[in-house]
């Protein structure tokens, strides 16, 4: 088989999608983690951060051209891995045609392994949603700086989107979504890649669902602390 039959193959789908998954789920890492940084603020640290440690992060983010060359890595990960699981998933529906004369729920597979396009559907929105909130302010159209110094008010801007309670639901549900998301995806990555070894996989299982849990609970939290004001 051809290198580029392979590709286009379901298996070279799926490898694809692993692949990529686990590149997005390395991204989904740092940028919890520099977004964590807004917590710095909280009394238990330094009451009197007011973002300073946030937007020093999002600086060296920014200003750093190693970081803004992978950024357009990052975004053809992104693009990538939506197309290959729209097609996926079309060639899912295509198979199944009429539907199961009994419905075996969750007893044959997960509800939210069975919904990976849906929930992939409500994360592209809300990344659009993300992107045009925070990435083209801060890339493009340019945001106020802070006085004095030379990188952006992130923290502020953070602060003025997440005024409005809407937008801080908005961004709840995508976090839910992509627990969920990441719940089946995280292992199913591995699986894909060949790992089926009963110990490694009972390892891949309990960091997936921790993995599933803490990530998108920080990411939840951050419009929440700054809504109700915890932060700031």
């Amino acid at each position: 088989m051809k290198w580029s039959e392979f590709f286009t193959s379901s298996v070279g789908k799926k490898f694809v999608m692993a692949l990529t998954g686990l590149f997005l789920i390395s991204f989904l890492i740092i940028h919890a983690g520099v977004n964590a940084c807004i917590f710095a603020d909280l009394p238990i640290f330094d009451e009197n951060d007011n973002g300073d440690m946030f937007n020093r992060a999002a600086h060296f983010m920014g200003s750093s051209w190693v970081i803004r060359a992978l950024e357009f890595v990052l975004f053809g990960g992104f693009i990538l891995h939506i197309i290959q699981g729209y097609m996926l998933e079309a060639k899912n529906l295509s198979r199944r045609g009429v539907g199961y004369k009994i419905n075996v729920g969750n007893k044959a597979s997960k509800w939210y392994s069975r919904t990976m396009g849906l929930l992939g559907t409500l994360l592209l929105l809300f990344l659009i949603m993300h992107i045009s909130h925070f990435w083209v302010p801060s890339r493009i159209t340019g945001l106020q700086e802070i006085e004095g110094k030379v990188y952006h008010n992130l923290f502020q801007r953070m602060a003025d989107v997440f005024q409005d309670p809407f937008i801080v639901l908005l961004y709840v549900v995508g976090c839910i979504s992509l627990g969920y998301h990441l719940l089946h995806g995280f292992q199913s990555a591995f699986r894909t890649l060949g790992v089926h070894n009963s110990k490694y996989v009972n390892l891949i299982k309990a960091t997936g669902t921790g993995f599933s849990v803490i990530v998108p609970l920080i990411f939840a939290l951050m419009p929440i602390s700054i809504h109700f004001r915890w932060v700031g």
